[in-house]
């Protein structure tokens, strides 16, 4: 079977390595959980169909029990922490360490490009930048930026995109976006994508004070709703999104590089049960 660092979801792991087990010998759930050391004979199967979740105590059982050791051990562990984390400033942690764990042990983590480039909102500028400044220094297109980043954020997203395809450096050092998207486990990226979302929205309450209302739209709207309106509502902006996509897709000669923000939350708790007073 693969090894540990191949995987971002642990009961995977765990699923794959009963799975080898149960072919190779006469390998049951209540085997497995007889070898981790648990009384539950079903307790192992929940954990994998994500019924149930396993302890510090519990995971390292089940570690030892499946032979990790050292660094792959410490790795499971890791993805324990990351897969159950309790909230996504926990899991985002967890992922940070997971991947310098990674690193330190020359491994590279399933995905880890994804992560990488939606972790920063850096990484999606510098990508319109680029092509639009031929064979402009890392120095000059860090100065373009709002607000301005280190040359050093500049190249080091550069090498990042570079890396996963999604640029392709030309002659004289000119870059070109290519049709290349990026992609990852799913969970992984939806960490990295709320870090960014959260550093967009930070970035729009700056351009508020940085920008004139001629180079800037901010409207909003405060009301109540229901949840079939809520629901019909999240249409309009998917749809609203998809058609301001095909406009920005014909855009040839761009001078300038634009974030739009679609941000509809909530303001208050629900209400149960509108009817009664």
């Amino acid at each position: 079977m693969n090894q540990v660092t191949e995987y971002m979801d642990y009961r995977a792991y765990m699923r794959d390595f009963y799975e080898e087990r149960k072919r190779s010998s006469v390998f049951s759930w209540r085997e497995f959980a007889k070898l981790v050391g648990f009384s539950s004979s079903g307790y192992l199967k929940l954990v994998c169909d994500g019924k149930t979740r396993l302890s510090r105590v519990g995971a390292a059982k089940v570690a030892a029990a499946m032979d990790l050791m050292g660094f792959h051990n410490d790795f499971f562990l890791l993805l324990v922490e990351f897969c159950d984390a309790i909230n996504e400033d926990a899991r985002m942690d967890a992922l940070t360490r997971l991947q310098n764990l990674a690193k330190e042990n020359n491994v590279r983590v399933m995905g880890a490009e994804a992560f990488d480039y939606y972790k920063s909102w850096v990484n999606p500028v510098v990508r319109e930048l680029a092509p639009l400044m031929p064979g402009a220094k890392p120095s000059e297109i860090a100065k373009m930026c709002v607000p301005e980043v280190t040359a050093g954020e500049v190249r080091n997203a550069l090498t990042l995109m570079e890396k996963a395809g999604i640029l392709q450096k030309e002659e004289a050092g000119s870059f070109r976006q290519t049709d290349k998207g990026i992609s990852g486990d799913p969970l992984t990226v939806s960490v990295a994508m709320r870090t960014l979302q959260k550093q967009m929205a930070e970035l729009a309450i700056d351009a508020a004070n940085l920008f004139p209302g001629t180079e800037r739209h901010v409207s909003g709207l405060t009301f109540g709703a229901d949840d079939e309106t809520f629901a019909k509502l999240v249409t309009e902006l998917e749809n609203f999104r998809k058609r301001i996509i095909s406009i920005i897709s014909g855009v040839k000669d761009y001078n300038r590089v634009y974030r739009l923000n679609l941000q509809f939350f909530p303001l208050s708790q629900k209400k149960e049960n509108p009817d009664e007073t």
